[in-house]
């Protein structure tokens, strides 16, 4: 597929992904995993539902969310007394790789079943019609399908044929890999969304992500949390309020100068409590939050017009000693 098509070329994000995932699967015990495969031939790895899963299964699940094109490593994240593992994240291919990829655009409902999907099987699927349109990405359903689902129950045939029949790939071609928010492998691969955050909110600005050549990103990786709900606290936190990121654009100065003053989460009326606090104020209901406060906490335009960079927002100390070390 080419331009004039009006699809911009694919990537092969599936069969990146699938890669991966296949390399997850053969070394199951080293990654603290559990790789089946369901009867009527869908492969699950669970990452992190019944399983431990660790660290370095997070960082794959991260890339696999990412359909291969960006890259995930880990490094030593401080701020003012505040000591944690945390995560890099860069990709040269950011609008394909956060949005029509890594972005959990898909609740997957069958009765008696929920998760948040990402992942490349979306850009096959493109249920998010709206996003898809102003991507102007797809994926063919000729190849293998990969979901990655953010949930506490491991999906059995009749979430993986719900799946097969929205998206138009068979069972038999489908890798599910799914980790609740509460663990090592989940609090990983959320933190590691630090730039998918940063260009979901230019989208949500009305900024073309097209123009986005580039992004690198870091954010700490939260200690694991009790229960589900105090995670989602914990992992919104580390993008929030310990986030970086720098994107490279093609985009004039002032336009760049403007923008960045609106991106950071500080941006936000609802900015400065810990997400969780944040979470119950609103009756645990995503979408009375401030749309405006998912971003992180500082962020870099570049432009690779005249060089200049135009930097906003700073990180909170304060906001994640609460929430991550209380």
């Amino acid at each position: 597929m080419g331009r004039d098509t009006g699809v911009t070329p694919s990537l092969g994000l599936n069969r990146r992904a699938a890669r991966i995932a296949e390399g997850l699967a053969a070394d199951a015990d080293v990654f603290g995993i559990h790789a089946t495969t369901l009867a009527n031939g869908t492969r699950v790895l669970d990452c992190g539902v019944e399983q431990t899963g660790g660290l370095d299964a997070g960082r794959l699940l991260a890339e696999v969310c990412m359909g291969g094109a960006g890259r995930v490593a880990f490094v030593p994240w401080t701020l003012e007394g505040i000591s944690l593992p945390g995560v890099t994240v860069v990709t040269d291919h950011p609008a394909e790789a956060c949005l029509a990829s890594q972005y959990a655009g898909w609740a997957i409902h069958p009765e008696g079943y929920f998760a948040m999907g990402s992942g490349p099987l979306r850009a096959i699927a493109r249920v998010e019609t709206e996003l898809y349109r102003k991507l102007d990405y797809a994926e063919p359903a000729d190849g293998p399908g990969v979901l990655v689902l953010e949930t506490s129950i491991l999906p059995e045939e009749s979430v993986a044929e719900w799946v097969a029949g929205r998206s138009g790939v068979p069972t038999d071609r489908l890798i599910l890999l799914a980790a609740r928010t509460a663990s090592l492998a989940g609090g990983v691969q959320i933190s590691a969304r630090v730039v998918e955050t940063a260009l979901h909110k230019l989208a949500h600005l009305g900024f073309d992500v097209h123009r986005v050549v580039s992004g690198f990103g870091s954010a700490p990786v939260p200690p694991v949390a009790k229960n589900d709900l105090r995670a989602i606290g914990r992992t919104n936190d580390c993008v929030l309020y310990g986030g970086s990121v720098q994107l490279h654009v093609r985009a004039e100065d002032d336009e760049l100068s403007a923008l960045a003053a609106r991106l950071p989460s500080s941006a936000s009326r609802d900015y400065g409590l810990p997400f969780y606090d944040l979470f119950q104020r609103y009756d645990r209901d995503f979408y009375k939050v401030d749309p405006e406060l998912f971003s992180p906490a500082e962020v870099s335009l570049t432009s690779v017009t005249s060089g200049r960079t135009f930097t906003a927002g700073s990180k909170n100390p304060d906001v994640l000693r609460r929430s991550l070390l209380g």
